[in-house]
């Protein structure tokens, strides 16, 4: 993969609201309204009273798994980018 493929991925994240993103899916997570992604929710604070950044709505169309897709890519690219980045320095490494 080319160093501008990684870098536009990274722009894209970037760009995105603010992490952690968390899936709430209609009967599995919550019991009312539809299934959504929470976006910012700050760690070890109350879900519903903290402040965070708007709810991503999931109108139709989505099975379950692709929402929790969406919500963990959040958090899953950036780490992912990190480690191309550890592996792509250490076999420069190696060739050195």
């Amino acid at each position: 993969m080319l160093q501008e493929e990684l870098e536009a991925i990274k722009t894209r994240y970037e760009a995105t609201s603010i992490a952690p993103w968390v899936a709430f899916i209609e009967g599995r997570d919550c019991e009312s309204g539809s299934s959504f992604i929470m976006t910012g929710i700050p760690k070890g604070e109350d879900i519903w009273q903290s402040k965070r950044g708007e709810d991503i709505e999931i109108v139709s169309g989505a099975m379950n798994a692709d929402i929790d897709f969406i919500a963990h890519a959040r958090q899953d690219i950036p780490r992912l980018l990190e480690e191309i980045e550890r592996l792509k320095m250490k076999l420069r490494g190696l060739k050195e």
